[in-house]
């Protein structure tokens, strides 16, 4: 029985090890195809493969404490944290262009999607492509949503609700802070 039970421990310390150590080594771990994701180009109209981003925190920390980002841009881009409603420099934007991920610079909403919710953050109603944005569960605040990130990056966007306008029925619901503006001339 002894045997057994050093056996069963050894057998968990070394499970433990690999769940810890896993994050450590997952860019070694990635193949080159993994490291690579299709996603849609806008000034390219087609889809181009494209490198993911993967940043120690440190360097997410220094990049978005730039003075071209917002104030807080690393809180909610690496750490899901909100802008206050109404106070984003997009809630009411309505130039004509391509809203893209400030953390990489990948192209995520078109503003022929954008439309006024009434939320107080800017509001789509589909990114430019399903691949250039991803979801994962959000349990935060004892409520389960549905966030929204970058495809490329992994960074927080905001959260994804079925209360939209046609043709999708969803209301993409985003903080400025996690966009930047690049304007396109009409055609």
């Amino acid at each position: 029985m002894r045997a057994w039970t050093i056996f069963t421990l050894l057998l968990a310390v070394a499970g433990l090890f690999m769940l810890v150590t896993s994050g450590f080594a997952k860019d070694e771990m990635m193949t080159d195809e993994m490291k690579q994701i299709k996603v849609y180009s806008v000034e390219k109209g087609d889809y181009v493969m494209t490198d993911r981003v993967a940043k120690s925190e440190e360097e997410w920390k220094q990049q978005l404490a730039q003075p071209e980002y917002e104030p807080m841009a690393y809180k909610i881009l690496r750490k899901q944290g909100t802008e206050p409603a109404f106070s984003g420099r997009y809630a009411k934007h309505k130039e004509h262009g391509v809203y893209r991920c400030a953390a990489c610079g990948q192209d995520l909403y078109h503003s022929d999607h954008k439309y006024e919710s009434g939320s107080g953050w800017p509001s789509y109603y589909q990114p430019v492509a399903p691949e250039n944005v991803a979801t994962r569960t959000d349990r935060s605040f004892f409520m389960v949503r549905n966030e929204l990130i970058c495809s490329r990056c992994e960074s927080h966007l905001g959260h994804v609700f079925d209360d939209g306008p046609p043709p999708t029925g969803q209301r993409h619901c985003i903080n400025s802070a996690s966009l930047i503006f690049h304007p396109l001339k009409k055609k």
